[in-house]
């Protein structure tokens, strides 16, 4: 947790306005981190475990069962798709030390298994954006879990230090960071590349050709100064 708060006393300082929404797992789920969340004015989406805040879990659980013994249902959201089915239910405003926090569940079945999640927020949760919040929710899952796995299994076989020489393995590692994010804005950023139905291979191949023979011209370098957009579709 140490490296979480200089982490996030340098994004503060770098980036004053920007604003930010913290995703993480539960462990996040405490006090102080709510605390510095507050003071930065940043919104966060965390993993909320049962164990991890008891009067949180327990006031949830008795406003939750209040609406449905009195056949209310307000605060809920029906999940109805192709492959999976179920609902969000959520409860605004938990006081907990005086932060107002919101509380939502999320609860899928599909073919194979049932699936039951919790979240903790400072977004007022509402039916517009509810389904919204539990898909940024378990975005984290695939970028921890789907993200690493490729790194260290499939693509770039990352399973060992690589080297002795500590900023030798830091560099590696970066270069490997900035090749994925490289790879991913390619197969998932252009239509065009899309519309061209290039494999992976292909891909690669061309891109690697590209940083080897294809000159920078000062036209290049100015506008890597303009703002620019890569919008995921």
């Amino acid at each position: 947790m140490k490296a979480f708060y200089r982490l996030t006393a340098r994004l503060k300082d770098t980036f004053k306005k920007l604003p930010i929404c913290l995703i993480a797992d539960s462990l996040y789920a405490c006090e102080n981190v709510l605390k510095q969340c507050k003071a930065n004015n940043w919104n966060y989406l965390f993993r909320f475990k049962e164990d991890r805040i008891k009067s949180i879990t327990d006031e949830f659980q008795a406003l939750k069962n209040m609406e449905e013994e009195e056949g209310k249902k307000a605060n809920v959201v029906k999940i109805r798709e192709s492959e999976q089915r179920g609902e969000i239910t959520w409860v605004n405003d938990i006081d907990y030390r005086g932060f107002g926090v919101n509380v939502f569940e999320c609860e899928l079945e599909d073919e194979k298994r049932k699936q039951k999640f919790t979240f903790i927020t400072d977004i007022k949760i509402t039916k517009n954006n509810a389904k919204k919040l539990m898909n940024a929710g378990r975005s984290r899952w695939r970028i921890e879990n789907e993200g690493f796995n490729r790194q260290k299994n499939l693509r770039y076989h990352i399973e060992h230090a690589s080297s002795q020489d500590y900023n030798a393995m830091k560099n590696h590692y970066l270069l490997t960071q900035i090749t994925e994010i490289i790879m991913v804005l390619h197969e998932h950023g252009s239509k065009i590349l899309r519309s061209m139905k290039k494999t992976i291979k292909e891909i690669s191949s061309r891109l690697l050709e590209a940083f080897r023979r294809q000159t920078l011209t000062d036209e290049d370098i100015a506008q890597l100064g303009k703002p620019m957009q890569i919008r995921f579709t």
